[in-house]
């Protein structure tokens, strides 16, 4: 990892290593801030991004064992202005060129990401284009504003069709909203970063912390991500995270520590429980990485191909192991951040990890490929 620092691919990296349940390597390298020279630090503070997904997934799980709703439900039960929604036709490059719905998309598949929602994220449709002209996700929005925008536009495909990367997690924090009566944040707060004691986790950054806040970079060369140099970049999407905002997105709007976050993610491998804190049942964490998608779907993104990957309410499943990968990466379930907070738990290894840096790649992190290569390496 150090090498990624001193080739200036990135300024500094945080892991954590756990062999079952317990911390067995914690490391850093590199900086929290280049031009300063401010070592990266244990308790530095990272933007989770696509990380606060798992959270994001957790909270909705919570209500489900409360009997709020059946993952069959259609969204429409909770969130009627979803109930006229259409779909554009295959092939479509106008916005009013769609087809009526022919099952309405349901709670289990917007864990999934098979409910037919676009993201705004990659630009090669007429729906994306618009979630971005129409700021569906603006910090000066709300949950409840993101639905009323939604709702005018058409979903990319069927429900349960395709596999496709989406606002569908966005969509669950506004149900989390609805189910409980409770704002996302303050849900978030009271059932799961107090229990788990995740002091430095929320949706900015206070004051006082922000020295602690790791500078956000970009490739120079923003065509090729292995171009050696960084340049400072702006928060992307979310707007900044030293101030309040009223969006707080259930699919990228987190700031956590890596410490914050390692308390988390035992709680997930100890099956929803963690030092007398219960979160889930085991068998609400099973499904996470259980695979919801139909037969023959499989997770890709535009600009990055996952091999045999599925996904279950929440995670990412790996059906066989990347290269240089031992079998007992089989079954390891996983997700990352856009800016390169990477987790991921391996039950037939018993190992997991937690690699971190501020980055804004994309989805192709090579540090974090390599790291998790050496660590199952060193696990055996």
């Amino acid at each position: 990892m150090q090498r990624y620092v001193d080739d200036n691919l990135v300024s500094g990296l945080s892991a954590v290593i756990l062999k079952g349940t317990d911390v067995v390597d914690v490391k850093t390298w590199g900086y929290m801030d280049i031009d300063a020279q401010t070592p990266m630090r244990d308790d530095a503070i990272f933007r989770a991004y696509s990380n606060t997904k798992i959270v994001t997934s957790v909270a909705a799980l919570i209500l489900y064992e409360e009997g709020a709703f059946e993952l069959d439900d259609p969204i429409a039960k909770y969130i009627p202005q979803f109930k006229a929604l259409k779909v554009l036709k295959k092939g479509a490059k106008e916005l009013d060129d769609t087809e009526a719905l022919q099952t309405p998309p349901t709670i289990r598949q917007l864990f999934s990401h098979t409910a037919g929602f676009a993201y705004g994220l990659f630009m090669n449709n007429p729906v994306d284009k618009v979630y971005v002209e129409q700021r569906i996700m603006g910090k000066e929005s709300s949950l409840s504003e993101m639905i009323d925008k939604l709702a005018k536009l058409p979903l990319l495909y069927q429900p349960g069709d395709e596999w496709q990367y989406s606002i569908g997690i966005d969509i669950l924090a506004r149900l989390v909203e609805v189910c409980s009566g409770k704002s996302f944040h303050e849900f978030l707060q009271a059932r799961i970063f107090t229990p788990l004691g995740m002091v430095d986790t929320g949706f900015n950054v206070p004051e006082q912390d922000q020295h602690r806040l790791t500078t956000h970079y970009s490739p120079i060369d923003l065509r090729d991500p292995m171009t050696p140099g960084l340049k400072p970049c702006p928060d992307i999407m979310i707007g900044s995270v030293c101030e309040p905002k009223t969006f707080h997105s259930g699919g990228g709007g987190l700031v956590t520590t890596i410490g914050d976050y390692t308390r988390f993610i035992q709680m997930i491998i100890n099956g929803g429980e963690w030092q007398g804190q219960r979160i889930l049942s085991p068998s609400a964490v099973e499904l996470m990485h259980t695979n919801q998608l139909r037969e023959g779907l499989k997770v890709k993104l535009p600009t990055w191909d996952m091999p045999n990957t599925v996904f279950g309410l929440g995670f990412a499943i790996k059906n066989s192991p990347a290269k240089e990968e031992p079998g007992s990466a089989i079954g390891e379930y996983h997700w990352g951040g856009m800016s390169g907070t990477h987790s991921w738990i391996s039950p037939r290894a018993g190992v997991s990890a937690l690699i971190f840096t501020q980055r804004a790649y994309g989805f192709w992190h090579p540090f974090s490929h390599e790291f998790k290569r050496l660590v199952y390496k060193i696990a055996g």
